[in-house]
Formats: C-alpha cells, sequence, structure tokens
C-alpha cells in the first residue's frame, strides 16, 4: 500500500508549512488511518506503539480544527481552545517541543503546565491568554480548582497514553476533567494508548462521540534494527559486568534503566566514582534538575543517562546508541518501551538486558510478550572489571539534609522518669505518708 502524503489531505497552508519544516512528506500508519477520519471532526479511539507518530496525528487535526474554526474571544473567564493531557511532566514537555515545530506558522499561544517547576510562571502564563494548554493531571486540576481559568470553551480534547494514566492512578482525575469540559457533542476528543483494553474502551464510551477506533498492530513488538542479548549474572557481580559492557561496547549515548530511584541514585555514584560522566532522573529528583540531566543527555555533554520507567514512554532522544536493562522489567510492556528509545527513525540500536537472581522470574512474563526468546550471550572473565571501592554517602531528604537516625533519650534521664526509678520517701517524709 502506498504511504499517503501529507499534501493530499484538506490541511491549512499554516500546517502544510510546519509539516515540511520538519521534514514530514509521507504518513505514518496510524496518521494514515486516524487524520482522514479526525479530519472530518469525528472522535477517535487510536492504538499505537510509542513512536510511531501519533502525536503529530492529533497536533495536526487540532491546528487545524482551530483554525477553521476561528472562534471569536469569549466573554468572561478564558480558558484554552485545546487541551491535551499526557501521564508524564517528560511525555508533555515532548509534545510541547512538537507543538512547537509543526505549529510554528499557526497564530496560536501553547502553554506547558507540569508539576515540579516554578507555580508562579506557570500561573502568569495562563493568566496571559492560552489557546493550546498541554498538561499533567496533577497541576491541571491545582491550576483549575483555583479557578485561573475555564475548560468551558475547549474545543479539542486530547488524551495521551490512556494505559499509563490507569497505571499511575490518574484515571479519577482524567474523569473529573472530562465533566469539566463542554458535553462530548460539543468538542472534539482524541484518545491514544498503546493499548486499547477493557477499562480505556469504557472511558471512551462515556465520555466521548461515538469514537471511531483505529488500531495498528505492530508487526513485531520490537523492530528489527534492535540487536537484543541478555547476560545471566549474579546480583553481586552485576555492576563489574555492567563496567565490562560500557567498556566493550563504547556507546556514544548509553540509557541505562532501574527498577527503582534508589537503585538508579546508587548507580549514578558508581558509575562516577569508577569515572564515568552519568546522570539519572527519577521520581525524587526535582523537575528543573531532571530537565538539566536531560538537556546534557541530549546534547551530548553526559555521556550516560540512568533512569527508571518514568523515561520509557515520552522520552524522545536522537541517536541513543545502547539502551542497558540494569535491572529487568516486572512488566513486560516497559521492556518493549525501555528499548524502544533506541534503533529510533531507521537507526541501528543495542538492547542489553542483565538479568540477576532478584528478576529472573519476569524473564518468561518477557518473553512470551515477544513471543521469543532474547538471545544469550555469555560474558567471558574479561568483561568483568573490578570497580573502585568506596561507599555510597547516605540519601538525602528532599531538602537536601542528610537523614539521621533518632537520637536516644538520655538513659539517665529516662530512668529517672520510670515509676520504678522514683526516691522512695524517708524518715519525716514517710511518718507524715502516714
Amino acid at each position: 500500500m502506498k504511504p499517503l502524503a501529507f499534501e493530499s489531505l484538506p490541511l491549512p497552508k499554516q500546517v502544510l508549512q510546519g509539516i515540511r519544516e520538519a521534514n514530514f512528506e509521507t504518513c505514518t500508519p496510524i496518521q494514515s488511518k486516524s487524520l482522514p477520519i479526525t479530519l472530518k471532526n469525528k472522535d477517535l479511539a487510536g492504538q499505537a506503539q510509542t513512536g510511531t507518530g501519533k502525536t503529530a496525528a492529533f497536533l495536526i487535526t487540532l491546528f487545524t480544527r482551530l483554525l477553521e474554526n476561528n472562534t471569536p474571544p469569549t466573554k468572561g473567564k478564558v480558558g484554552p481552545r485545546a487541551l491535551i493531557i499526557a501521564p508524564t511532566r517528560e511525555l508533555a514537555m515532548q509534545i510541547e517541543r512538537d507543538a512547537l515545530l509543526l505549529g510554528k506558522h499557526c497564530p496560536f499561544r501553547t502553554v506547558c503546565v507540569i508539576g515540579g517547576v516554578d507555580y508562579e510562571k506557570q500561573k502568569n502564563q495562563i493568566k496571559a491568554g492560552v489557546d493550546i494548554l498541554i498538561a499533567t493531571p496533577g497541576r491541571l486540576i491545582d491550576f483549575y480548582k483555583q479557578k485561573f481559568f475555564s475548560l468551558k470553551v475547549v474545543e479539542v480534547l486530547v488524551v495521551d497514553e490512556a494505559d499509563r494514566m490507569f497505571d499511575m492512578g490518574f484515571i479519577a482525575d482524567l474523569r473529573y476533567l472530562f465533566r469539566a469540559c463542554p458535553p462530548y457533542n460539543k468538542r472534539q476528543a482524541m484518545l491514544f494508548s498503546a493499548t486499547l483494553n477493557h477499562r480505556v474502551m469504557e472511558l471512551c464510551y462515556e465520555h466521548m462521540n461515538n469514537p471511531v477506533k483505529v488500531t495498528i498492530e505492530p508487526e513485531k513488538a520490537v523492530v528489527d534494527e534492535v540487536t537484543q542479548m541478555l547476560y545471566h549474572v549474579g546480583q553481586h557481580e552485576k555492576f563489574n559486568l555492567l563496567l565490562g559492557l560500557i567498556k566493550q561496547e563504547a556507546g556514544e549515548k548509553v540509557l541505562i534503566f532501574c527498577n527503582t530511584k534508589i537503585e538508579a541514585e546508587r548507580l549514578e555514584w558508581k558509575l562516577n566514582h569508577n569515572g564515568f560522566d552519568a546522570g539519572q532522573i527519577s521520581g525524587d529528583l526535582h523537575q528543573r534538575a531532571r530537565i538539566r540531566v536531560l538537556q546534557k543527555f541530549q546534547e551530548g555533554t553526559l555521556d550516560i543517562l540512568i533512569a527508571t520507567d518514568v523515561a520509557s514512554r515520552g522520552l524522545h532522544i536522537d541517536n541513543i546508541t545502547h539502551v542497558i536493562n540494569y535491572d529487568l522489567p516486572q512488566d513486560a510492556e516497559d521492556y518493549v518501551h525501555r528499548i524502544g528509545r533506541t534503533a529510533r527513525a531507521g537507526n541501528q540500536g543495542t538492547a542489553i538486558t542483565l538479568c540477576c537472581e532478584n528478576f529472573a522470574q519476569h524473564l518468561d512474563r518477557v518473553e512470551d510478550y515477544l513471543k521469543d526468546k532474547i538471545p544469550v550471550a555469555w560474558a567471558g572473565e574479561e568483561l568483568f572489571l573490578e570497580a573502585r571501592a568506596g561507599k555510597p554517602p547516605p540519601r538525602k531528604r528532599r531538602n537536601g539534609a542528610p537523614k539521621s537516625k533518632p537520637k536516644k533519650q538520655d538513659g539517665r534521664r529516662r530512668n529517672a522518669e520510670s515509676p520504678s526509678r522514683r526516691r522512695r520517701p524517708r524518715g519525716r517524709e514517710l511518718a507524715r505518708t502516714r
């Protein structure tokens, strides 16, 4: 089947100009199936894997709808004409970058609202006026309840990574925001998800206007450009093997995934202690610090990025040569999302998984999902490099102060306060008590 060209679609010239400057020529499968539907103002529930172009699909529709409507200014409390909801901060920021690129020639003011960054700055940006609001649920509801804006003028509503919303416990917030927007027949809604399971479709039928279901099933869970390999290794020697693999592979940009933020912090310290330039992003890291680390990694001044699954979706960084699963993920889909950070846009990439006794029980689940075995590689003694000795510093609290053990009460004072240690009355005192 011949790919659909963007020029053949009924798009405004401002949108087409942005598409050309982004070097987009033909539609991806999800764009080819969804755009002819959404450009007719129909609601859509789309299933597609990450990295397939669904962000551009809903942004192109959104720009076209707003340009065609040309809604006059609303009296009273004005709010956004379009609302895009994403589950994570990283994904929201990525959508903002794509919106600014594709909508470069459209007269719309775009604002991204996420937690962990300057509260007053975001509030002032909204109060100054916004056409397209991109947000995570928590900060969005916070501002909405304070009545900084209204959602009654929303013309286009987009929910991205809907299945992730359920996993992160945002579904109640999502339903609240749907109810705050105009009725389903007064706006256009688009929902995209990696899986359109029963829970997601129930949400669609409850809050959308008879959405058209579009499914793009990948031919393979993992593209052929990714070279996968798995090492069986004991937990006690996993870091030594990691050092050897980093040295052997000599990747330009290496992304390492851990299952917990504590492990990510510990691994960052150990790699830096052994002479590597590494940074980490996890839930406890302040948003500004996370942005700085991501920028350094994108620019190439940071060679190794360590992350929890906060980065497995929505993280679009060019030329990641290696993805290393330091911990085998518990969720099979997370494995696919993790290694999907490499081999993007037709490039080659390598995905290495270290399988230790702590997480080996998840391997069958991952391989069942892949419908294939991950090729096993065997590490010779030369791959196990000896790490420099050292003990990581104690973890710090959010305010920067190291955690400390509670002080013990003074033993003498505690005994004095104990009833069994009270001084007994003597002499005249004893006589008075009688």
